[in-house]
């Protein structure tokens, strides 16, 4: 921890962001979208002796976006002061749009901004926002359209029997929703392996049509699937809320929220029972915190869309939270690429005791991917 009288001096000196490309373990793809590599642009923002880190899972381009717009109005800036670095990011940004790559790009910054605050004060970020609980709850992830039946299999079996994670979710809605038969076999497949006591979620990524997911969430009522996310398109909040209304699974989205009025409209049209928050896409912890704050308004609770690492501080901070995301792709580059990964084993995490997130990145490990 630096002395108060030297953090009233210290400025922001200067930004540096770096774009990482890492190949998948094998091809995935979900119902709509297929991929074989996840590119991660990240930052880290200088002060004095001592840097924070940040990151964002975007095209390369947001780290241009980083050197061009934000690093300039962030640079000489209080490190003490991040929601107004961050307001200026934001009015930065008006042009080149508020979301989308432009938004992931603030992301970064402001989580690094907010790692560089705790590390200054020598406390973990957790403690910085304060501590809702002493745990984050965590579902296991994956279940790619691409694996068969067992890839699968191995991965939720390592997850629910080997680590006693109490909650998976797989990938249905298999190439926009026009092989429903596969799905149904694959969510019957996950309840046999998981047996009855874990909880199974399925993510449809907006390959369904609404009436269809009407049918398709009836059908696995005998597999108990307890989570439906994204039946149909974000955008379809019309849709959505029928689905909602006619399930007995929860209905989630949120994940490509950018800015509040996003949140907004999605939790006032009755859209989810759970809204789901990505603070790498929608303007960090700063717009994490914004956006738990109006789904906790509607009676809403919030769950942490990927990146687990990322969200671990910020999630135990959250007094609405329900769980967070141990996304397969994020867990592995994160595992790979930082020192600091968390233990998801017993099925919650706990936010690092190290100051700031407690994260730091292996550059030498970093290096070959580096595509920016």
């Amino acid at each position: 921890m630096i002395s108060d009288l030297v953090i009233r001096d210290l400025v922001i000196r200067d930004l540096h962001v770096s774009a990482y490309r890492v190949p998948t373990d094998r091809p995935e793809a979900d119902g709509t979208l297929s991929w074989d590599a996840t590119t991660m642009v990240v930052v880290r923002a200088d002060a004095g002796e001592t840097a924070g880190l940040g990151w964002t899972y975007a095209p390369a381009a947001a780290a241009t976006i980083v050197t061009d717009l934000l690093a300039p109005v962030v640079r000489g800036g209080d490190p003490m002061d991040v929601p107004g670095l961050w307001t200026a990011m934001v009015r930065r940004v008006r042009n080149a749009g508020r979301t989308g790559v432009a938004g992931y790009a603030i992301s970064a910054v402001d989580v690094a901004l907010w790692d560089l605050k705790a590390r200054l004060l020598g406390v973990p970020l957790a403690r910085l926002f304060g501590l809702a609980g002493p745990s984050v709850p965590v579902y296991g992830s994956g279940g790619f359209t691409t694996y068969d039946d067992d890839v699968t299999t191995a991965q939720l079996a390592h997850w629910v029997h080997e680590q006693g994670i109490p909650r998976v979710k797989i990938k249905i809605g298999e190439s926009a929703g026009a092989a429903p038969a596969r799905d149904l076999h694959r969510v019957a497949l996950a309840r046999r392996v998981i047996g009855d006591a874990a909880e199974l979620y399925v993510d449809a990524n907006g390959g369904y049509g609404a009436k269809q997911a009407v049918r398709l969430e009836r059908r696995m009522r005998d597999h108990d699937v307890r989570w439906f996310e994204e039946p149909v398109s974000s955008d379809d909040l019309a849709g959505l809320r029928l689905v909602r209304e006619r399930s007995e699974a929860d209905v989630a989205a949120g994940e490509y929220g950018g800015d509040l009025v996003y949140f907004t409209r999605m939790c006032a049209a009755g859209a989810v029972d759970c809204l789901q928050i990505d603070a790498t896409r929608c303007g960090g912890y700063t717009g994490w915190s914004g956006a738990a704050a109006i789904a906790a308004g509607h009676g809403l609770e919030v769950s942490a869309h990927c990146a687990p690492n990322l969200h671990a501080p910020v999630a135990a901070a959250t007094p609405n939270l329900r769980h967070m995301e141990w996304f397969h792709d994020h867990v592995r580059i994160e595992g790979d690429l930082f020192d600091g990964a968390a233990d998801p084993t017993g099925g919650a995490v706990r936010p690092p005791d190290a100051p700031g997130h407690g994260l730091t990145l292996r550059a030498d490990v970093a290096e070959p991917y580096r595509v920016a």
